[in-house]
């Protein structure tokens, strides 16, 4: 008799014990909350979608939580394939596929102002779907238009900013000429060169056409 209730004990702690496990686990999960090494912009032109950046991020966080404290799944790495984990794990990769969608938006905004572009050179980027080089190429031309006098006459031995801007994108194009801002007879050439190709009049002198073209 005394063995029965020492057992009948030992099974009420048991399960005492296990309650008390299962209730601790289900309130302490596992440290499950989004994390990202990777920089962002937080001076975003776009304030609103870093705000749903992190609003993504919270609404993620819930959800994991929720699923682990309410039905014991683990939706970033389940251990069962029923039904209902199914639907927890696709719903997870739909809020997760959120945040990595801003995440990536914001990440390739730091690391473009990171080579010196603006908020304004981004938001025109996004919005016009040019390249990066092209929009570079486009505010080359748009610094040299203010330096440009129409017709300029150029003169052997002469050198300045636009003849070095315009020998840099001739050798973008495959030219093989000095670039030192000098005007010399082989850049005289090369503009020749690249009006022909383009129908212009090939007097290898610089107007805004040509420049125009040449930095299109």
């Amino acid at each position: 008799m005394k063995q029965i209730i020492i057992f009948l004990l030992l099974v009420i702690v048991i399960l005492i014990g296990y309650g008390k496990y299962s209730q601790y686990k289900r309130f302490n999960s596992p440290e499950i909350d989004y994390k990202t090494t990777k920089k962002i912009d937080l001076q975003y032109h776009n304030q609103t979608l870093l705000m749903s950046y992190y609003e993504a991020i919270e609404t993620l966080n819930s959800y994991t939580k929720l699923q682990w404290t309410a039905n014991s799944i683990d939706v970033r790495a389940p251990k069962n394939d029923d039904l209902e984990t199914q639907i927890a794990v696709k719903e997870y990769a739909k809020k997760l596929a959120n945040v990595h969608y801003f995440g990536a938006i914001l990440e390739n905004s730091f690391k473009l102002k990171s080579q010196g572009m603006s908020n304004q050179d981004i938001e025109i980027l996004e919005n016009s779907g040019m390249s990066v080089e092209d929009l570079t190429q486009k505010n080359t031309f748009e610094s040299i238009k203010k330096l440009f006098t129409p017709n300029i006459q150029l003169y052997n031995g002469e050198k300045n900013t636009i003849i070095f801007e315009v020998q840099k994108r001739l050798v973008a194009l495959g030219d093989e000429i000095k670039i030192d801002g000098v005007y010399r007879i082989e850049t005289l050439n090369a503009i020749k060169k690249f009006e022909e190709k383009n129908g212009l009049m090939a007097d290898g002198y610089l107007d805004s056409l040509t420049l125009e073209l040449l930095f299109r």
